[in-house]
């Protein structure tokens, strides 16, 4: 069996050429994976729209409501930075979906991945940092109220505090919110997450892969998780426009079968998402974040997970 792998035609709607978000890499990961002999196009699942009671869990249905009809306050857009239309809409909900049913992958083969996700900095009644619905928070609430899980981690390594889903899931000790983030970067305000690890500027491979092992290896058997969120945010390289760290391919790659095979290891399902990555050459940033799917692809062909 393939290792499962989620996608939709609707993650890159019609989007300004010249905007700072790039919406297209998601089209451009999937033709990349494609390509690349990693899948076939025919194999990648497709997911449903998130229904409205599923988004509820995590957020206020007066603000779905207002977000999803394109009455955000001004100020509520100006903290999105994307504009509103019914496909970008659409395209929100649709996400949200498929970072469900990689969830539900993961958790009856052991690993799966999104071609989207991690949008961490959704609050639970409003938007932030191009983020509007909180996928990691959705999940968490969806398999835990449904009892599919007991106890999940998220453990986020996008460049950036995962201050929405600390937020969200702050009462909730169910769910541990871990952020390895650069300290000095987005979002100028953090929140409290169960496990902060700040970064200082400009640290490398070496350094930041002792971090990741060293965290890991503490918390996995410390909470014994029923299933590990991972957020396989790119904005870790040292090419990328919003980070400030240093990280190699060979780091990424690194750090993203690392996380796996801690998983793995202890048999504890994970599921990838590719959060956050910024380049205006979009054609490198979904090779950057094709690095999380073809790690996994290595780890899915010598673990024995399907």
């Amino acid at each position: 069996m393939p290792l499962p792998l989620i996608y939709h035609e609707d993650y890159s709607p019609e989007f300004p050429a010249d905007h700072r978000f790039p919406m297209d890499k998601f089209r451009l990961l999937r033709d990349h994976l494609v390509d690349s002999g990693l899948t076939r196009d025919e194999d990648l699942l497709r997911p449903e729209l998130c229904p409205a009671d599923i988004l509820a869990l995590a957020h206020d249905r007066s603000y779905i409501e207002r977000y999803m009809s394109g009455e955000l306050s001004r100020e509520d857009q100006r903290r999105l930075g994307l504009p509103w239309n019914e496909a970008l809409a659409r395209r929100t909900v649709r996400a949200v979906g498929g970072s469900i049913l990689a969830a539900e992958k993961a958790l009856e083969h052991g690993l799966a991945c999104h071609l989207a996700g991690g949008t961490h900095h959704a609050h639970y009644d409003y938007p932030a940092g191009f983020c509007i619905f909180n996928d990691l928070a959705i999940i968490s609430h969806y398999l835990l109220q449904s009892g599919r899980v007991n106890r999940v981690l998220i453990f986020d390594c996008d460049v950036h505090q995962g201050d929405g889903t600390a937020r969200i899931l702050h009462n909730t000790p169910e769910a541990i919110t871990v952020s390895l983030h650069c300290e000095k970067n987005f979002p100028a305000r953090k929140a409290e997450s169960d496990w902060d690890i700040p970064l200082p500027n400009g640290m490398g491979d070496a350094d930041y892969l002792k971090v990741v092992d060293d965290a890991l290896n503490y918390l996995l058997p410390l909470y014994q998780p029923d299933l590990v969120l991972y957020d396989a945010g790119v904005d870790v390289h040292k090419d990328d426009a919003l980070g400030y760290l240093q990280l190699t391919d060979e780091g990424v790659a690194a750090r993203d079968e690392s996380v796996m095979r801690h998983c793995l290891g202890r048999d504890i399902p994970v599921v990838g998402v590719i959060g956050g990555g910024y380049s205006k050459d979009r054609h490198a940033l979904a090779r950057r974040h094709g690095i999380l799917h073809h790690s996994a692809q290595r780890v899915w062909q010598s673990s024995g997970c399907h």
